[in-house]
């Protein structure tokens, strides 16, 4: 764009006025300035653009030789006036037969051809991504390249969380002051927390990595991002549990299991949380970021009850446990609980005791759905097994 301001007012001037009156009180007219063109916004790396152009490729030519077979094998039919019309090829080589046999006698090798394509683009896909150097992934943060980032992530996802010296991608963020980049980093290992594979949790090195994510995440804490990560207290806290908290929650599940035992009076609701809130607060270190966590707090109060009344039916009836890692992760806890109810029912109705059938009962019922929060449910399952009548 340039900037013509001085030629509109030097026209409006001439208009107006006579040429050399307009010249005595407008003066020269200023110099144009000189176009500087910027773009909005940061284009896609070339490095980038050519793995989207490898992915696609393949895709894009065999969709387009199959139009293309497809119209040869089953060509639209001829209206009247086109078959009145049609005349003998006055040459064999004009004729649209040897045309067609042409063309058909080529999608053959095209189709090959399209097929190493993908072969070539699948293979680069799954073949063990370059190792990359510390200092690329802190350049990118420097520059916020937002794309590489993401593709690390997707590819190599201990590069974002591995120290390097003294300094951890997270860390270098914090410390250059770009916050929103330590932002995009903590949406990425929460993304990591909540997809992993359940079977992945029993790994050796999955349970380094995530030890790793909770230094991240504490160091994040000890920042103060957690006002511009909602999520990242609680965040914390799974993965606390998921690399080294089987031994407390195996000894919270045998403490509730005592309580249901003792039925109302022995309050298993409120121990349950009492226990939850004591580990958060031994955790973090701080009180003050507990009200934040309410419903992880009362999604682990839930599972915690759940798994202490499974245990004591466990005692009873062959089945299998509910997993560890289960714990505090949406709803899994409950699904898990309420497909082993459903399978094991006779076993359960003819062997567990009239008390355990009544708290599995209201556990089932009062933990249902998804249209209340875990906090709802808690003060309900609270009012029955806590302060209810009892049986």
């Amino acid at each position: 764009m340039f900037n013509n301001a001085s030629l509109v007012v030097r026209i409006a001037a001439n208009e107006l006025e006579d040429e050399l009156e307009a010249r005595s009180t407008t003066g020269p007219p200023r110099e144009r300035p000189r176009s500087e063109p910027c773009l909005p916004a940061r284009l896609p790396t070339s490095g980038f653009l050519q793995r989207e152009a490898e992915r696609v490729a393949p895709k894009a030519v065999e969709a387009e030789l199959e139009r293309i077979r497809k119209a040869l094998e089953t060509p639209p039919p001829p209206t009247l006036q086109e078959a009145d019309q049609k005349s003998p090829p006055s040459s064999p080589t004009a004729s649209p037969k040897k045309k067609r046999k042409s063309i058909m006698g080529v999608l053959p090798t095209a189709f090959q051809a399209a097929k190493m394509l993908r072969t070539t683009s699948q293979s680069g896909e799954h073949r063990a991504w370059k190792a990359l150097e510390p200092y690329e992934i802190l350049r990118a943060i420097e520059r916020r390249d937002v794309m590489f980032l993401m593709e690390v992530r997707d590819r190599s996802f201990i590069s974002l969380v591995q120290k390097s010296g003294d300094v951890t991608p997270l860390i270098h963020a914090m410390r250059i002051e770009h916050t929103d980049m330590a932002i995009i980093l903590l949406g990425a290992f929460s993304r990591y927390i909540n997809n992993l594979p359940d079977e992945d949790l029993e790994k050796a090195e999955t349970k380094k990595l995530l030890k790793m994510l909770r230094v991240n995440l504490k160091t994040a804490i000890d920042f103060g991002l957690q006002k511009q990560q909602k999520d990242l207290m609680a965040s914390f806290l799974q993965t606390l549990i998921m690399s080294e908290g089987d031994s407390w929650i195996a000894l919270q599940t045998a403490d509730i299991a005592v309580a249901l035992r003792q039925g109302t009076e022995g309050k298993p609701v409120h121990n349950a949380q009492a226990a939850v809130r004591s580990f958060a607060t031994k955790s973090l270190g701080q009180a003050d970021f507990i009200a934040s966590l309410e419903d992880y707090i009362a999604n682990a109060t839930a599972d915690l009850v759940m798994m202490g009344a499974w245990s004591l039916v466990l005692q009873l009836v062959q089945g299998e446990p509910l997993p560890s890692y289960y714990f505090a992760r949406d709803d899994r806890v409950y699904r898990a609980f309420v497909e082993r109810l459903d399978r094991h029912k006779d076993a359960i109705q003819l062997k567990v005791g009239r008390r355990l059938r009544w708290q599995l009962r209201v556990m089932r019922a009062q933990l249902e759905g998804r249209s209340r929060t875990f906090r709802s449910k808690i003060e309900s399952l609270a009012k029955e097994l806590d302060e209810g009548e009892g049986v």
